[in-house]
């Protein structure tokens, strides 16, 4: 394909690197103001912003208010959606525009995923899903049809939500929670059934 820049050379960028090559960018580099320009960071180099040309960008940072901000400072509306091909995706399933869809995950038919989405190692989104933009679906995490997940909220590692459930926006789902009941904007909930904590 060609060259991706990758904003943030912490883990998750790695990840975003390592899909990226897996969906044919060749030549990848980190934009990152926390590791010193000019090194490398695992197997792919970090430069400085004067050394960015026309290329593409792609928002690896984890944080999901954070990578919205970027998003609407740096106008990455048009970032590649990154989706391995170890991931299985339908034909009816919409995709915005820079999100990450890692090896292992499932998207159905008419699922909707928002822009600079995170869906995580082996995690899946079943039929009529709409997920909002800046969420991260963490890994092994499972979401039934027609749930609604909100902007900018987070679905922690292994959690299954209930079919038909609406999560609202700026919400945490601890690690293996059950969500069984709707959950209202900027809640934390975890546990079996999930409650608020």
């Amino acid at each position: 394909m060609s060259k991706l820049f990758i904003i943030g050379a912490s883990g998750h960028g790695k990840v975003v690197a390592d899909t990226a090559e897996a969906c044919g960018f060749t030549d990848i580099a980190f934009l990152d103001d926390v590791w010193p320009e000019k090194t490398m960071n695992a197997h792919w180099p970090v430069v400085g912003l004067p050394d960015r040309e026309r290329s593409p960008l792609f928002c690896a940072v984890g944080n999901n208010q954070t990578r919205a901000r970027f998003f609407d400072k740096l106008y990455l509306d048009d970032s590649p959606v990154l989706i391995h091909p170890h991931a299985s995706i339908s034909r009816y399933a919409a995709i915005g525009a820079g999100s990450l869809v890692v090896a292992g995950s499932v998207v159905t038919a008419d699922a909707s995923i928002g822009r600079g989405v995170i869906l995580n190692t082996g995690c899946s989104v079943d039929h009529d899903c709409q997920i909002g933009d800046f969420v991260h679906i963490s890994p092994g995490a499972h979401l039934a049809g027609g749930v609604c997940v909100g902007a900018r909220s987070w679905v922690g590692i292994g959690a299954a939500v209930r079919e038909g459930i609406r999560i609202g926006r700026d919400v945490m789902v601890a690690a293996g929670a059950a969500v069984v009941d709707d959950v209202e904007d900027g809640a934390r909930v975890g546990g079996v059934p999930a409650q608020r904590i």
